[in-house]
This record gives structure tokens, C-alpha cells and sequence, in this order.
């Protein structure tokens, strides 16, 4: 009996041996940060001598597969979400070590050296756990279908998101005037600028594309007295946002419904558009629709402020299903910037003003994650594990994302104007003044 135990002890420690060598074969790339891995049977490897900035735990052999056979962007994030790998300590620095695996391209000596024992393990994944990927019927951005992945996203809970976004539980990028600033007071900033953007003005009709919860038309009715419009495609959403504004007591002048942008009647019936985190769900091919749809709605001389995600030119052409496409969201298209400024224009709007924030919405997502992480137990509560695991993954991706610029942020502002006369000022001297004092 003692000499089977010494033969199973030799076999492991020759199993953990190989895994080592094959880690100081592959891993060990300057550009990489310092990290260390930890086998499931408690071994720890390290890539260099300096403090690890996270550590990589394999829970079971099977992770091996998920990382080193074939890796892409899904498997990695499923071998997350699903428990074969964890991560501590600087989670968003992980994704740097994920990117090397998906684009490195491995021969087949690198994977013997690994031993195939390991790639030949089956899927130790059990049925049925959390959040699984939706199922949409109908065509690529047909309004059902849209609806669908909307409502998908959206209507985890109410509560869900409350547990981490501010308190007006705004759901899009933040504007920083320092990076320490609270994340309350960057989203009022931003709710604020977008109104000094559009230069709202009392009795003006406003109308928000993907309004969320109601936070910016309950801004722009309170404090610059438009009449404002918020559509959504989440039940849910609507239902919080028509609560806050019976408590907020501006039923006069906020409504929001649950309806499609497509369907959205009347000719020039708005002075001012406005859509925020909408337009990525939108798809290539409907552009030209949004934006001509946009521009019909307005009256002459309105302005339209599209606010959304873009893509870099140089993050193009990955044909790899991606994980926010599977688990997130589903039929969402990004674009590069230079893309929707050219259908707008083919539109028939003229492009007054376009600005990245980019590093805000880095900063955005970080205190996302922090507030998720602080609250982990009632988001499991609420939702389960996996899904926790799911949005924890997704916003810290994104803001490595943003970071490296591999995705950028926007603000365009689009005029339905003539020829000859804009009727816009000749200065944006009037965005920038001071935000408004004891909004706290």
C-alpha cells in the first residue's frame, strides 16, 4: 500500500513538473505583468521575482484546456464564470495575460510539452448553473428581436443594479473632473453637461432614445423645464422610472413609455434628441433608420446628442464570438466612430461637435466594480454566483477595453440645420461654466 502511495505522490509531482515547465516556457513574456498561477493541489508558480499583481487559480486540471487549447475570448470568460479558474487581486490586470493567450498562437510541441493528458479531459461544467445565454427568435435587429436582448439584459432586477450604480442609478459612462471624484457627483456632472450640450431651454420637447431609469429626463425637466420624453424597450426599467417621477412630482412634463424608436410618431416634433448607451445596440445595417428616423423627428434647427461605445479601427476583424455577445449583450454592434459619423451625415445632419471620453468611462467602470464587489453576497442574493461572476468579468473587460483604447467613448452632436445657418452659437463657451451648487 505504501508503495502505490509513493507511485500516485511521484505521479502528481511529475504532472505538477511538467506544468511548471511548460508555464516557464510559455508564460514568461516580459510585456506580460507579474503574476503568479496556483494549481488545484495547491502548487504556486511564479512569472517573475517581483510581486504578483494577481494570482491565477486553476480549481482542476480541466482549466489547462480552457486556457492553453485554442483559447478565445468566450472560452476564457466561461472558464470564469463557471468556476474552473479564479482570479485575486488586481482583477482587471488579468486581462493583459488573456489577451497574450488569445492571440498567442501555440505549436504543436508547445502542447505536447503540456502533456495531452490534460487537453483530453472532458468538461466538468454542471448543467443548468445561473445565468446561460439567451435565445432570440426572429431577425438580427427586428424590433421583437431587439426586445428580446434588451429585456435579456436589463431585466436582471432592478435591485441588482441598484446595488452598484449611483444613486440616480445612471447606467453609461460617468464625466470626472478628477479621477477621486465621487461617482454621484461625476454622473450628475454628466447629466448636467449633456443638457448644456443640447443648450436645453424651459417648454423645449426632449426626447431620450434608451432612457434607463429616468435619470436624465428627470434632470432636464427639473432643471431646465423641458417637456421630456423617455423611451425604453424594458418593462422594468420603465415601471422604476415612471416611480420616481410621480415622486419627484413631474408627471407634467416627464413620461416614459415602453416603445421601440422606430415607432416613435410625429414628424418635427421635437426641438432636441438625445440617446445615451443606446446606439451600440442598434446594429450596422439599421444605422442609416436610426439616424434618418432621428432627423425626422426633429424640428428645424434641432439638435440630436448621440452618446455611445465605438470600436477601434484596429479592433476590427476578430470573427470569434465574444463573451458580451453570448452572456450580455446579445446583438450588440460596435462600430468605429468614423462609421456612425458617416451615416449621420449621409443622414442629412451636419457634425457640430464630437468628443471621446474614453478615460472616463475606465474610471466609470472601476467604481462599478468596486461597488459590486463590496456588495458580492446581495448581488448572489439577488441573482446567483455566475451572473455576479458574469458582470464583475464583463465591466472589468470593458474598462481594460477603454484603457488600451481598443474601445473608445463618444459624444457627437448632430444638427438638423440648413445650408447657410446652423442657429448654433460660434463658441461652446456656455458648456463649461460651473456645475450647480448643492446638488448632494
Amino acid at each position: 500500500m505504501l508503495g502505490l502511495m509513493n507511485r500516485k505522490s511521484q505521479t502528481r509531482n511529475e504532472s505538477v513538473e511538467k506544468v511548471f515547465d511548460f508555464f516557464n516556457h510559455a508564460l514568461t513574456d516580459p510585456a506580460l505583468p507579474a503574476f503568479a498561477v496556483r494549481l488545484w493541489e495547491g502548487s504556486l508558480w511564479r512569472s517573475a521575482d517581483q510581486e504578483p499583481g494577481f494570482t491565477l487559480e486553476l480549481r482542476h486540471p480541466q482549466a489547462l484546456r480552457s486556457l492553453f487549447w485554442r483559447p478565445t475570448e468566450l472560452s476564457l470568460g466561461e472558464a470564469y464564470i463557471y468556476g474552473e479558474i479564479d482570479v485575486h487581486g488586481d482583477f482587471e490586470a488579468c486581462f493583459a495575460l488573456a489577451d497574450y493567450l488569445v492571440e498567442k498562437s501555440w505549436s504543436t510541441a508547445d502542447i505536447l510539452r503540456l502533456g495531452g493528458k490534460f487537453l483530453r479531459l472532458g468538461d466538468r461544467r454542471p448543467a443548468g448553473m445561473g445565468r446561460g445565454a439567451p435565445r432570440l427568435r426572429g431577425r438580427a435587429h427586428s424590433k421583437t428581436r431587439d426586445a428580446q436582448a434588451v429585456r435579456y439584459h436589463y431585466d436582471v432586477s432592478n435591485d441588482f443594479y441598484r446595488l452598484w450604480l449611483d444613486r440616480r442609478m445612471v447606467y453609461s459612462c460617468a464625466f470626472f473632473h478628477t479621477p477621486d471624484e465621487s461617482l454621484d457627483e461625476a454622473q450628475y456632472r454628466k447629466l448636467d453637461y449633456l443638457c448644456r450640450k443640447l443648450r436645453l431651454k424651459p417648454g423645449e420637447k426632449l426626447l431620450d432614445i434608451g432612457c434607463g431609469w429616468g435619470a436624465l429626463i428627470l434632470h432636464a425637466a427639473e432643471k431646465y423645464g423641458v417637456e421630456a420624453l423617455g423611451i425604453t424597450l424594458s418593462p422594468a426599467q420603465a415601471e422604476l422610472a415612471e416611480q420616481r417621477i410621480r415622486q419627484a412630482d413631474l408627471s407634467k412634463r416627464c413620461q416614459v413609455q415602453v416603445m421601440d424608436y422606430r415607432d416613435v410618431s410625429g414628424p418635427e416634433t421635437f426641438d432636441k434628441i438625445v440617446s445615451v448607451g443606446m446606439f451600440e445596440h442598434v446594429g450596422e445595417t439599421k444605422l442609416p433608420e436610426y439616424f434618418k428616423k432621428a432627423h425626422t423627428l426633429l424640428k428645424p434647427g434641432g439638435v440630436f446628442l448621440n452618446h455611445g461605445i465605438t470600436l477601434s479601427m484596429t479592433g476590427q476583424g476578430k470573427s470569434d464570438a465574444s463573451f458580451i455577445d453570448k452572456y450580455v449583450f446579445p446583438d450588440g454592434d460596435l462600430l468605429p466612430i468614423s462609421t456612425s459619423l458617416r451615416v449621420a451625415e449621409e443622414s442629412g445632419f451636419e457634425i457640430r461637435d464630437v468628443e471621446c471620453l474614453r478615460e472616463h468611462y475606465a474610471l466609470t467602470l472601476r467604481r462599478w466594480v468596486q461597488n459590486l464587489e463590496a456588495k458580492r453576497e446581495k448581488a448572489i442574493a439577488l441573482t446567483n454566483e455566475v451572473t455576479y461572476r458574469i458582470w464583475k468579468l464583463y465591466m472589468s473587460g470593458s474598462a481594460h477595453g477603454f484603457q488600451t483604447t481598443r474601445l473608445g467613448l463618444y459624444q457627437s452632436l448632430l444638427a438638423k440645420s440648413g445650408r447657410r445657418h446652423s442657429g448654433l452659437p460660434l463658441t461652446r463657451c456656455d458648456w463649461f461654466r460651473p456645475c450647480p451648487s448643492g446638488h448632494f
